[in-house]
């Protein structure tokens, strides 16, 4: 219990390959990874970590086939309807991160209603990203920056590297200090590409669906082995 990482960020990856090994659908997969996002929320809850990030849905994801995204968003409503007594319970805050804007209204009402109820909880922040890409979030802090500018708020000569972390969606927060990626990819996938510019990258074959506590240990297991020297040299 020494040494965890502040925060954890995952890309959650191989929902459709873990089902057509299986001979199972897309959305069984899909489904079978929510009870992943269900165990991993929970387990960083007791081991007390103080933030979690899932990559959810990205901005890519919009160019899948009609019928998945329809049972993904049907599977995101669902988690925030039965979720939302243990976030309260648990003193868990919810946070969306992305272009929440794409969503149907009756999506976006259901997740600022979980957002709202839960923002005064200090125990952990659950981050999902939703309609995200990490280039378009940089994008998106660099225009409201140069509107800042524009306005004469703010001059060039006052922009750091804190000042535009204080732009984008996860301003507050620690950057993560550990990644995981499931099924084996080797690859970012446009995903905090500001925040990761020092976390641990740990990447593993299994397939979401089989990511439950026991993976998630490993993880930790293998961040806690690591020396972090941020760019210097050891001591």
């Amino acid at each position: 219990m020494t040494n965890l990482p502040r925060h954890i960020a995952i890309i959650m990856d191989g929902n459709g390959r873990w089902a057509k090994i299986r001979g199972m659908t897309r959305f069984e997969g899909h489904r079978e990874g929510a009870e992943s996002v269900r165990v991993v929320v929970q387990t960083c809850r007791k081991l007390g970590i103080e933030v979690l990030t899932l990559y959810a849905f990205s901005l890519e994801n919009w160019e899948r086939p009609g019928s998945e995204i329809s049972a993904l968003i049907n599977l995101l409503v669902q988690y925030l309807h039965s979720e939302r007594g243990e976030m309260i319970e648990k003193g868990i805050r919810l946070r969306a991160l992305g272009e929440i804007e794409r969503f149907p209204e009756s999506v976006q009402a259901n997740l600022n209603e979980v957002v709202e109820l839960t923002k005064g909880n200090q125990d952990m922040t659950l981050n999902l990203a939703l309609s995200y890409g990490g280039r378009s979030e940089i994008i998106r802090a660099t225009r409201m920056i140069c509107e800042k500018c524009a306005e004469g708020e703010l001059e060039p000569h006052m922009i750091t590297e804190t000042l535009f972390t204080d732009y984008l969606y996860t301003q507050s927060l620690p950057d993560p200090d550990l990644l995981i990626r499931t099924s084996g990819e080797f690859r970012i996938s446009n995903f905090l590409l500001w925040q990761i510019a020092y976390t641990e990258i740990y990447i593993t074959p299994v397939y979401w669906p089989d990511f439950r506590e026991e993976q998630l240990f490993e993880a930790i297991r293998d961040y806690q082995s690591r020396e972090r020297r941020f760019g210097k040299v050891s001591e």
